[in-house]
C-alpha cells in the first residue's frame, strides 16, 4: 500500500508542479497589470481616424502634453528672480579684524613709514587717519552690499534682477546696484586713493605703499549670498501654480470624425479622454470585472505557452526546471515593464526586452525563444502608451537579437549584438516617426539616448546567463568552452595519468565536432562531452590498450569476465569522478551513454572462441547504458567507436576506412543504440560521410623524404 502511494506521488509530482508554476505566473502577471479599464480606440498622430465619429461621453479637461508642461516649467524657472539674503554680521567682523590687524602691523612695521609717523591730520596721527579712512570705506562697500553669484549666474547682465531679503522685507535689486567680489577690491582702492588727497605728496606716497602692504583684498568678503531654502520654496510654488490643463471638452461635443486626420490638437484631446476614462473606470465599474477580464486574458496567454510546450517542445514540457526558467524570465520582464505605472516619466524603451529571447535561445532553441518573446511583448504592451508602436518595434528587435547572437562564445559577441539592437531600434523609430509625422523635426533625440542605454543594459546578459546556469542547471557555450580547455584540473590529471586516453579524447572531440556542425547539433557540447567521456579510465589506466607501453598487458593474467568488468567499470568510475568535481549533468550524460548497452566485444568474442561449448553470461560483457538520448550523445558514440577502431587498421586506404565506418555504425544500429536519440537515418548517413572524410584526411599518405646518398 505504501509503495503504491509512493508511486502515485511520484507520478503526480510533475503535473502538479507544472500546473502550480503556471498558476503562480498567471497570478503574478495579473497582479502587476494596471487595474484600469482599457481605452477602446487605437490611433496615430498624422493618420486618419479609423473609428466612428468620437463624441465626448462626459465633461473632461484637456490635459497639456508633457512637452508643454516642461516648456512652461522651464520658462517659469528662467524668469524666476533668485532670492539673496544680506548677512549684517560680516561687516562687523571685518571691521574688527581690520582694526586689530592694522594696529599690530603698525606696531611692528611703523618705522618703515617715517613721513607718516611724523605727520598728523586734524588733531590725529596720520596712521589713525588712514585706519579710519579705510575702515569707513569698507563699511561703505558692505552697506551697499558685496554679492557672491553662484556659477549659473556668473554671466548675468548688469540689469539682472534679484530679490534681496532684509530682515522681514524683500526688495528687488538690479545687479549693477551691488558690488561683486571681483570689483569690490578695485572700488575700495579707488575710494581710498581719493580720500588720501588731503595728505601732502610724500605722505600720500607712503600711505599708498602702506595700503599695498596691508593687502586689503583679505577684507573683501560677500555679505549678500544666495538663499537656497527660499529659492527652493519659490520654485516649488511656481511649478505648483502651472496649470496641467488648457481647456475643457463638454459632454456630447464632437471630438473627431471618421476619416479625419489626427492632428496634434485632436491627439491631445483624445489622450485627455483616454486618461480621464481609464482613471474613472475603476470607480464607475466593478473592480472585480476588470480583474476577471485581466485574469482571463493572461490565462489565455499562458495556456498558449503550455500548449506550445506540450505539442512542440516535449523535452521542455517534461522538465520542471526548464518550465520554471522560462516562466521566471517572462514574469521578470513584466515586472520591469510594470515600473511604468509607478513612475510617470519612466523611460519605457530603456528596458532591454531582447534579453529574454537571447537567454532562452542560449539554453533552449530559437523557435521557443521567439514564441516566448512575442507572448511577453504582447503582455508588456498593456503598460505602453502606444501598444501598436511598442509591439511593432520589439518583435523585430527580438529577431535581430537571436540572429546576431546565435552562438555566444566570446564577450565581444554580446557587444556586437547590442550594437545591432541599438541600430534596429533607431531605424524602426525613425521610420515610424517619418511615416506618422512626415517631418524630421518631430523626431525626439532623447529616444536615441534611451536606445543606447537599452543596448548598454543588454550587456547584463553575460552575468545573467551565469546565474541561470547555476539556478537551473543549464549550460551555455561559454561554459562549454571553459570545460573544453585542456588546462581544466581533470583534463590535466588525465593527460598525465592516461596520456593515450587523453589523445584519444581529443581526436574523438575533433571528429564529433565536425559531425555536429553538419547535423546542426551543438558542437561545443559535443566537444566538451568528448573531452570527459573516458575520465573513468584514470582509475586503472594500464588496463586500456592506448595507455599500455612495452607490450605489457595486465589482461593476460585475468579471465575474460574479470577483464570485461574492469573495462565496463570505467563508466561508473567516470560518473563518480565527474560528481566529485561537480561537472554538469549534461557532461555526465556523455560518460554514461558513450558505450550505450553494447558489449565489450573483444572479451566477449574471445570467450566464445576459447570456450565454444559454454554459454557466456551476456550481462558480464555488456555496458549498463543507457543508450544515447540526444543527437549530441549519439554523435559521440559513433565518433568514439570509429576513432578507437581506426587505430587497429593495418592499412589506411580509402576503401578500408569506408568499410570500417560502415561496419561500426551498422553494428550500433543493429543493436538499437540510437533508438532513443532524435537522429534520423539521413543524418546518420551524413555523419558517416563526415567521419570517412575526416579519417582520410588524418591518415592520408605522406611523401617519404629521400635520404642523402653517401659518396
Amino acid at each position: 500500500m505504501l509503495e503504491r502511494i509512493s508511486q502515485l506521488k511520484t507520478k503526480l509530482y510533475k503535473p502538479i508542479a507544472r500546473i502550480t508554476l503556471f498558476l503562480i505566473s498567471i497570478a503574478l502577471v495579473t497582479y502587476l497589470l494596471p487595474k484600469t479599464g482599457k481605452f477602446a480606440y487605437e490611433y496615430q498622430n498624422g493618420t486618419p481616424w479609423k473609428h466612428q465619429t468620437l463624441i465626448a461621453p462626459f465633461d473632461f479637461p484637456i490635459y497639456k502634453t508633457q512637452a508643454e508642461v516642461t516648456s512652461e516649467t522651464n520658462s517659469a524657472v528662467q524668469n524666476h528672480r533668485p532670492y539673496f539674503k544680506k548677512d549684517t554680521t560680516v561687516s562687523v567682523n571685518i571691521s574688527q579684524r581690520f582694526n586689530q590687524d592694522f594696529k599690530q602691523y603698525i606696531n611692528s612695521n611703523g618705522s618703515k613709514y617715517s613721513t607718516i609717523s611724523n605727520s598728523s591730520y586734524k588733531d590725529t596721527s596720520a596712521f589713525a587717519y588712514i585706519q579710519q579712512l579705510i575702515d569707513h570705506n569698507l563699511q561703505q562697500l558692505y552697506a551697499k552690499g558685496i554679492i557672491m553669484l553662484p556659477e549659473n549666474y556668473i554671466d548675468a547682465a548688469p540689469e539682472f534682477e534679484l530679490m534681496l531679503i532684509k530682515g522681514s522685507f524683500v526688495e528687488p535689486y538690479e545687479l549693477y546696484e551691488l558690488e561683486q567680489q571681483t570689483s569690490a577690491y578695485q572700488k575700495l582702492g579707488e575710494l581710498t586713493n581719493l580720500s588720501l588727497s588731503t595728505l601732502n605728496d610724500s605722505a600720500q606716497t607712503e600711505a599708498k605703499l602702506l595700503i599695498n602692504d596691508l593687502q586689503l583684498n583679505k577684507y573683501i568678503e560677500a555679505n549678500i549670498i544666495i538663499n537656497n531654502e527660499r529659492n527652493t520654496l519659490e520654485l516649488s510654488r511656481l511649478k505648483d501654480n502651472i496649470s496641467l490643463t488648457s481647456g475643457r471638452v463638454l459632454a456630447r461635443q464632437r471630438i473627431i470624425d471618421q476619416g479625419e486626420i489626427v492632428t496634434n490638437e485632436t491627439e491631445k484631446i483624445i489622450d485627455s479622454l483616454k486618461r480621464k476614462y481609464e482613471a474613472n473606470i475603476v470607480s464607475d465599474t466593478d473592480y472585480y470585472f476588470i480583474l476577471a477580464g485581466q485574469f482571463l486574458l493572461v490565462a489565455l496567454m499562458f495556456t498558449s505557452i503550455f500548449l506550445f510546450l506540450l505539442y512542440f517542445r516535449k523535452d521542455v514540457y517534461h522538465s520542471i526546471s526548464s518550465i520554471g526558467f522560462i516562466l521566471l524570465i517572462t514574469v521578470l520582464m513584466v515586472v520591469f515593464a510594470s515600473l511604468k505605472q509607478f513612475f510617470n516619466h519612466f523611460p519605457f524603451y530603456i528596458i532591454p526586452f531582447a534579453i529574454l529571447p537571447i537567454i532562452i535561445r542560449t539554453f533552449l532553441d530559437s523557435r521557443l525563444a521567439f514564441f516566448m518573446h512575442v507572448i511577453t511583448i504582447l503582455i508588456c504592451a498593456f503598460f505602453a502608451q502606444n501598444s501598436f508602436e511598442f509591439v511593432f518595434m520589439q518583435i523585430p528587435v527580438g529577431l535581430v537579437a537571436m540572429f546576431s547572437l546565435f552562438r555566444m562564445t566570446r564577450r565581444s559577441h554580446i557587444v556586437r549584438a547590442a550594437m545591432f539592437i541599438i541600430l534596429t531600434y533607431a531605424l524602426i523609430y525613425t521610420a515610424l516617426t517619418l511615416w506618422k509625422e512626415g517631418d524630421l523635426n518631430n523626431i525626439d533625440p532623447l529616444l536615441y539616448v534611451y536606445f543606447v542605454a537599452n543596448g548598454v543594459m543588454l550587456l547584463m546578459v553575460y552575468p545573467l546567463i551565469y546565474i541561470f546556469e547555476r539556478l537551473f542547471g543549464f549550460l551555455s557555450d561559454v561554459t562549454l568552452i571553459e570545460l573544453s580547455d585542456t588546462n581544466h584540473p581533470i583534463l590535466r590529471d588525465m593527460a598525465e595519468a592516461t596520456p593515450g586516453t587523453f589523445q584519444h579524447s581529443i581526436q574523438v572531440g575533433n571528429l564529433a565536432q565536425e559531425v555536429a556542425y553538419k547535423l546542426n547539433a551543438n558542437p561545443a557540447l559535443v566537444r566538451a562531452g568528448a573531452m570527459y567521456h573516458d575520465i573513468g579510465k584514470m582509475a586503472s589506466p594500464m588496463f586500456f590498450t592506448e595507455n599500455q607501453a612495452g607490450g605489457l598487458n595486465p589482461h593476460s593474467k585475468l579471465d575474460f569476465e574479470e577483464s570485461a568488468q574492469i573495462v565496463i567499470n570505467h563508466i561508473e568510475n567516470g560518473v563518480k569522478l565527474a560528481l566529485k568535481h561537480k561537472l554538469p549533468r549534461q557532461i555526465i550524460d556523455f560518460i554514461t551513454t558513450h558505450q550505450g548497452t553494447t558489449k565489450t566485444r573483444y572479451f566477449y568474442n574471445s570467450f566464445i572462441n576459447k570456450y565454444p561449448e559454454q554459454t557466456p553470461d551476456i550481462s558480464s560483457f555488456t555496458y549498463p547504458g543507457p543508450t544515447p538520448f540526444t543527437k549530441e550523445t549519439a554523435i559521440l558514440m559513433m565518433a568514439d567507436s570509429i576513432e578507437a577502431a581506426s587505430r587497429s587498421l593495418k592499412t589506411y586506404t580509402d576503401d578500408e576506412i569506408d568499410k570500417l565506418v560502415e561496419k561500426i555504425i551498422a553494428i550500433q544500429i543493429e543493436e538499437e543504440q540510437f533508438i532513443n536519440a532524435p537522429i534520423t537515418f539521413r543524418e546518420i548517413s551524413e555523419a558517416k560521410e563526415v567521419f570517412k572524410n575526416k579519417l582520410k584526411n588524418i591518415y592520408h599518405a605522406r611523401i617519404e623524404y629521400p635520404d642523402i646518398k653517401k659518396k
